[in-house]
């Protein structure tokens, strides 16, 4: 069922002025369509609204947690409190890392809730060549919200004592910075400051021999189970839900968030490449890891 919701603030405040008949018309698609359970796969500012009308309906709820608390400089307004509200009215919650699941655990929201954490689901990216398989130097790629959490500067610092020849881009959408200057300052480096489409996430991923997660602290990883489904090497910190996510693949070289041991990371790639794991259906995999954490 699609239903109009708000493409900017001064649609969202309309439809928060108009609930009650917003209300109505959520009201008689839940009667319709009748589902025994509904499942919040990323919170929004509306959402409240749908789980209101689910309540009164006994349709059971799943929320899915992203991160137990919201990074340094991440998030809107309100996003916080809107998702601990969520966690109120959910028969379940749902993570993908028993990091972020201890992080709910241990804190005051998911108290009385059952939580079960996941291994992160797989994104499929369109076929592509294997790593280095193209002509040229290598090809670095870090991908995301550009917000200091995720590591700029330590990317920053580490990339000039990489002794290989390589090309980086830096590509995703985030406030100037420092940081993203002196990327942009590198000559083998290309900032790229904007809003990706989500049909143009498989080839930005395919471009790449190694997708680098430089971060400072993180819940877990999209780009890198993007990264990894489509056959790519994966640098990444060993911060948070990252080392869960990573530390069986040998796709993945986990390493100090520290300048010297991300560079020492991408050489080892470069100089010896570890092999990469065969095309598998990365779905079914995903379906036979299951729940691997669960909290009463």
């Amino acid at each position: 069922m699609k239903v109009a919701t708000y493409s900017s603030i001064q649609g969202l405040v309309g439809r928060l002025l108009t609930a009650p008949g917003f209300l109505h018309q959520l009201g008689r698609i839940v009667r319709d369509f009748r589902p025994d359970v509904a499942i919040c796969a990323m919170p929004g500012p509306l959402d409240l609204l749908m789980t209101y009308v689910l309540r009164r309906a006994g349709v059971r709820i799943v929320v899915i947690v992203h991160d137990a608390q919201p990074h340094p400089g991440d998030g809107y307004p309100f996003q916080a409190i809107l998702q601990r509200r969520l966690i109120r009215q959910a028969d379940q919650i749902v993570t993908f890392s028993r990091h972020v699941a201890n992080g709910l655990t241990t804190g005051p929201d998911a108290v009385d809730c059952p939580v079960v954490a996941l291994a992160h689901p797989p994104f499929i990216g369109e076929a592509a060549a294997p790593p280095f398989a193209h002509e040229g130097a290598p090809r670095i790629l870090m991908f995301g919200r550009l917000l200091p959490y995720k590591g700029l500067d330590l990317l920053a610092e580490a990339l000039p004592h990489v002794r290989h020849d390589f090309e980086c881009r830096v590509v995703g959408q985030g406030p100037e910075s420092p940081e993203l200057g002196r990327l942009a300052t590198l000559a083998q480096v290309r900032v790229e400051n904007r809003w990706v489409a989500e049909d143009e996430l498989p080839r930005l991923i395919a471009w790449a021999d190694i997708v680098v997660l430089p971060y400072r602290e993180a819940s877990q990883s999209g780009v890198g189970a993007m990264a990894i489904a489509s056959g790519r090497y994966v640098v990444a910190t060993r911060v948070g839900g990252l080392v869960e996510q990573f530390s069986d693949d040998a796709q993945a070289v986990l390493c100090a968030p520290e300048p010297g041991a991300i560079a020492t990371a991408l050489e080892n790639i470069l100089e010896a490449p570890p092999p990469v794991r065969p095309q598998v259906d990365s779905g079914q995999e995903w379906e036979n890891l299951g729940g691997y954490s669960r909290q009463p």
